[in-house]
């Protein structure tokens, strides 16, 4: 995953990273699900009530409210059918010489896990992957702790889960959004205290066999979402926010531009065709784009 830490002071530059790097191993322990050591997968083995840590216990939530928000378009119970499709590692090790499973897992859904306080019930056989949330969540909760170590203003910027905290420089956070080389580019200015999360089916993408794969899944079909968007990005209140947002608006396709809408939320969405399309007050852009 690639990772970026801006700091307002240069001199906070290192202990922003301590900080930082401390989050993600702690988020890596607590909810991997590609670490065999991981908290989440001694769960999913579990099969019975298991009192978790207080971190995984925040990252379930949130998985939970982006599936509750989103109708179950985010749906942390798919792991199961990521590893079916061939996801069952980190992406840079991915196998794509390996037979297409062609039958989906044992149904499952978010609402078939029950989290009450740091209790979390969820049935055996059942996968969890938390994927885009989590990762959303780290990058807040990254920028939060690097401020709050550092005193500076900060801009944490995770494979696309961008989160600020504390004051912006005077002309705001630069952000340059882009889906491809070949493809239309923007450097818009975000304030301070905003988010940004870029969902997009031109990355985490592998082949079974004749068949493209990208890692946004339908839970209602079982199979990578239609590539109707190459990219949508969101500007919300958290990262978390921004994120739950553009991975459901890949999911339900050209259906997001209304729903998108109607939250007001900013947003710019590129279609297949390399269009671009913004919503909802998206920052003024300085470079490239169509509409």
């Amino acid at each position: 995953m690639d990772m970026q830490i801006i700091v307002t002071d240069p001199d906070a530059l290192a202990a922003a990273r301590c900080a930082v790097d401390a989050e993600l191993d702690a988020i890596d322990a607590a909810a991997s699900r590609f670490n065999p050591d991981s908290e989440i997968n001694a769960l999913t083995r579990s099969g019975r009530p298991t009192k978790v840590s207080e971190l995984l216990a925040e990252l379930l939530g949130a998985a939970l409210l982006a599936a509750q928000q989103t109708d179950g378009d985010i749906d942390p119970t798919i792991g199961a059918r990521l590893i079916d499709l061939g996801y069952d590692r980190d992406i840079a090790d991915m196998d794509s010489s390996a037979p297409l499973a062609m039958s989906v897992s044992q149904s499952a859904d978010w609402s078939m896990v029950s989290l009450d306080g740091r209790m979390v019930a969820v049935p055996l056989g059942v996968v969890l992957d938390l994927g885009s949330t989590a990762k959303a969540v780290a990058a807040d909760r990254c920028a939060a702790q690097a401020h709050r170590i550092t005193g500076a203003g900060v801009l944490v910027n995770l494979g696309g889960d961008i989160a600020t905290a504390g004051d912006a420089p005077d002309e705001g956070w630069q952000v340059l959004v882009c889906d491809g080389d070949d493809q239309p580019a923007a450097m818009v200015a975000l304030s301070p205290g905003v988010a940004l999360a870029t969902s997009s089916t031109l990355r985490r993408r592998w082949r079974h066999g004749k068949r493209a794969m990208h890692h946004i899944v339908d839970p209602r079909s079982g199979w990578p979402a239609e590539p109707v968007w190459r990219t949508v990005s969101v500007v919300a209140a958290s990262c978390l926010a921004a994120n739950t947002v553009s991975t459901a608006a890949v999911i339900r396709g050209w259906r997001a531009v209304d729903w998108i809408r109607a939250q007001r939320l900013p947003a710019r969405l590129v279609d297949s065709d390399g269009i671009v399309h913004t919503l909802g007050g998206w920052p003024a852009e300085n470079s490239g784009g169509r509409r």
